[in-house]
């Protein structure tokens, strides 16, 4: 494959330095893509315009890249739904009458709980979770920035450790391509080492027991205990405000039913559409199908369902339903930016020549530590834990058989590098999709979890060299 050297990595570093530290993502994710086709066309900054308006055009060619863009459209009727139904309003008094929720431990936990069962999806699992608990949250006075940690923390990493869904079936055929016997059993025997992904986990839910927070974060809860403020003044939310905000309809009684109604839908139609798109097979099935038509089902029961009980007419449901989509144009838009940028970092060579450059002469004793964070790098600057695998695994296979490495340390190596890019990258879609599910600025999403991710990589990083040099 053609990669244009070191000139690879300016575009995604461009847009990540500028996103984290103007917060314009919007401008700075367009300034990383124009610069990206600028250099392919020889420093041309017109060619480079012009290509840069073609590609985010060319987003739509795929398929899952459609899918997903209208998914998280579609997921703010959702919300719009459940809380115009009184639904959400139901839920929660349910949930606080029964004593469930009383503590902002207790809630934290029970977005840890519901973001950990619900493995077969990393985004379908943060936006159930992020409708569910987002109201307790405020209601408690937790920052969104928390809970948008909490989310992100429990998607990504939780899905490569329990991979009963597209991602063991995606990085089980990436093994079966590379020709390892038996691939299955690797990558389980990969688990036990994946120190991030089990890290960002058990991070996160000591963060939640404990409420001992450090770095912006814990100016985050300061703001909202002490000045009462959910968001920081000029925070811009990747959700509009008439979505998270919107009053239930007068005159009608509060049902926890109207939001666990099209909630548990949605969560019930992935694994029937996954068995359906994989011919039988769960872990061959297409994931943004599976979220895209999960979603449509919840919309069509809680619509069925508030007409049934004469909750809205149709006006009214076609009205709401178009408010909640409305309200999700910041985040499909940011959607498209994503792919956007991804697919020029490929065109360009980003991912091979950062790996290429790594694979210089190393002791054994250090590769795994060199993989993860090369394989961090990479999706960290890529936005994307699958390109990630799609380009590490190959290079990381023929070492282990080459130079008698670790099978299943060595794919840890690789899988959580994977998994900390799509947990933290500004530009990952489970990134935006967290800021999205629990209503934050997706800046401040980011910087507040930062430190933790980290924290995380950095005992990786430690376990990865001591087991390096041990197996």
């Amino acid at each position: 494959m053609e990669t244009y050297g070191w000139l690879s990595i300016l575009p995604p570093l461009l847009a990540i330095f500028l996103a984290i530290k103007t917060k314009h993502v919007y401008i700075s994710l367009v300034l990383g893509i124009w610069l990206g086709w600028t250099i392919i066309h020889s420093w041309n900054p017109v060619s480079g315009l012009i290509d840069t308006l073609g590609a985010l055009v060319d987003v739509f060619k795929d398929e899952d890249n459609t899918r997903v863009i209208l998914f998280s459209g579609l997921v703010g009727a959702i919300i719009t739904f459940t809380q115009y139904s009184g639904g959400m309003k139901g839920f929660i008094n349910w949930v606080v009458g029964k004593g469930l929720v009383r503590t902002r431990k207790s809630a934290g936990l029970l977005a840890w709980f519901l973001g950990f069962i619900i493995f077969i999806e990393a985004n379908i699992c943060v936006l159930v979770s992020g409708a569910v608990t987002r109201p307790i949250f405020d209601k408690l006075k937790i920052s969104r920035e928390k809970l948008s940690y909490i989310l992100d923390s429990t998607s990504a990493p939780k899905c490569i450790l329990i991979p009963l869904n597209a991602w063991g079936a995606f990085v089980i055929g990436l093994l079966v391509i590379q020709g390892v016997e038996n691939p299955v059993k690797v990558l389980i025997s990969s688990m036990p080492f994946n120190f991030y992904a089990i890290f960002a986990l058990l991070i996160v839910l000591i963060v939640v027991v404990t409420e001992k927070d450090f770095g912006p974060m814990k100016k985050a809860e300061h703001r909202v205990r002490v000045e009462n403020k959910l968001l920081r003044d000029g925070a811009e939310p990747l959700i509009s405000a008439d979505v998270v905000q919107m009053e239930a309809k007068e005159g009608i009684p509060p049902r926890a039913l109207n939001m666990i109604l099209p909630v548990v839908t949605m969560v019930v139609m992935m694994p029937v559409v996954l068995l359906i798109t994989g011919k039988g097979n769960l872990m061959e099935g297409s994931g943004s199908a599976s979220v895209l038509w999960a979603v449509i089902a919840g919309l069509a029961v809680g619509a069925v369902a508030y007409r049934a009980q004469g909750i809205m007419k149709v006006k009214e449901i076609t009205d709401i339903f178009m408010k909640g989509v409305g309200g999700l144009i910041p985040l499909a838009s940011l959607m498209i930016l994503a792919f956007a940028i991804g697919d020029i970092c490929e065109a360009l060579g980003t991912g091979p020549f950062v790996a290429q450059a790594a694979k210089s002469t190393l002791n054994p004793g250090v590769i795994p530590a060199v993989i993860f964070l090369v394989s961090c790098f990479i999706a960290f600057s890529t936005g994307t834990s699958w390109g990630t695998f799609a380009i590490m695994i190959p290079i990381a296979v023929p070492m282990i058989n080459i130079i008698g490495l670790h099978p299943g340390l060595i794919i840890a190596a690789v899988l959580g590098g994977g998994v900390f890019g799509d947990h933290c990258s500004p530009i990952s879609d489970t990134t935006i999709i967290s800021s999205m599910a629990s209503a934050t600025d997706h800046i401040d999403h980011v910087r507040t979890q930062l430190p933790y991710a980290l924290t995380a990589a950095g005992f990786s990083l430690l376990l990865f060299i001591i087991f390096g040099f041990a197996l």
